[in-house]
């Protein structure tokens, strides 16, 4: 049986997928969020879609207007935004925000769209190699120490301070084999792609991947925690199915979640769950308050009596 995280220890937050237009419903469902003690937001990051809000502007915006949710891009899109800035970028919001963001980082999926930004294309394996190395170098520029010269093959710096703020968490989006094992390697948790769940397949075949490269350079695989993008339905009462044919959670009642969330932190180790929509979007506002309101605060209490 899968170690099971303690009960602070698993983050609830909400996922955004926001337009220029749904800037102020955002920021009212961060507040909501805030002030029921969620964890963490997150934006998607693709800079080439122009009605799209911009996820680091956006996480500084309500990172700066909330006082205990922590933000991030789920996940960068590394290719548009060069590592060095981007460990500018974050140790900053860590900086004045006391701690609240955490680094999501992706190799980058849509390249014909990464390539109109006027970014040179990658093969998918140098895309990984680039991945990996921006992970290390970001960690490289932060916490403190003597200036820093890193020669990669893609990424160059040369007598560069790091910031005296330590780099907050790197959570990825890894897909692939070779992408898993540097999640596994380098980072400090790992987003599974495609909404995968505890129970997906994909969960099964990519997490030993990521373990099994963490005690490859001798770090205990429980460094990398796994956090859930969950799409689903809250709905008023218990419903018969909550998983399609297919295995993919549906939704159900309030306390159809909660024992649905406890039983994959206690059960399968998950370190966090971030709600989306049933169709994969930015949740409604008052699922968001059953999501925050209800369900966080019991499973983080049945997590807690489990373990006590």
């Amino acid at each position: 049986m899968a170690t099971t995280p303690s009960a602070r220890s698993v983050v609830f937050g909400f996922g955004a997928h926001s337009v220029i237009g749904e800037a102020p419903a955002l920021l009212e469902m961060a507040q909501l969020a805030d002030r029921e003690k969620l964890d963490l937001f997150s934006l998607s990051d693709h800079p080439y879609v122009g009605q799209r809000l911009d996820a680091y502007a956006t996480v500084g915006f309500v990172i700066g207007r909330t006082r205990h949710l922590a933000g991030f891009a789920n996940v960068s899109n590394l290719p548009t935004r060069p590592p060095a800035m981007l460990a500018r970028t974050v140790t900053t919001l860590s900086a004045l925000s006391g701690g609240r963001v955490v680094l999501g980082m992706g190799a980058g999926g849509l390249w014909e769209r990464i390539a109109d930004m006027g970014v040179e294309p990658l093969t998918p394996s140098q895309a990984v190699d680039a991945f990996e190395e921006a992970i290390v170098l970001v960690k490289k520029l932060s916490g403190g120490g003597p200036p820093v010269t890193f020669e990669g093959r893609h990424y160059q710096v040369r007598q560069i301070d790091p910031a005296p703020v330590p780099a907050p968490p790197v959570w990825t989006g890894s897909v692939g084999p070779k992408s898993l094992a540097a999640t596994g390697r380098v980072a400090d948790g790992w987003i599974p792609g495609h909404a995968a769940d505890w129970l997906s397949p994909r969960y099964r075949a990519s997490r030993p991947v990521v373990d099994d490269a963490a005690r490859s350079v001798g770090r205990d695989p429980r460094e990398v925690r796994t956090i859930f993008n969950f799409p689903g339905q809250i709905t008023d009462r218990p419903v018969a199915r909550t998983r399609d044919r297919d295995g993919r959670w549906l939704g159900g009642s309030v306390d159809q979640w909660i024992e649905e969330l406890t039983g994959a932190v206690v059960e399968h180790g998950a370190s966090g769950f971030m709600l989306f929509s049933p169709r994969g979007g930015t949740p409604d506002l008052a699922s968001l308050g059953r999501w925050a309101g209800q369900i966080a605060p019991a499973v983080r209490e049945a997590v807690a009596k489990h373990a006590g």
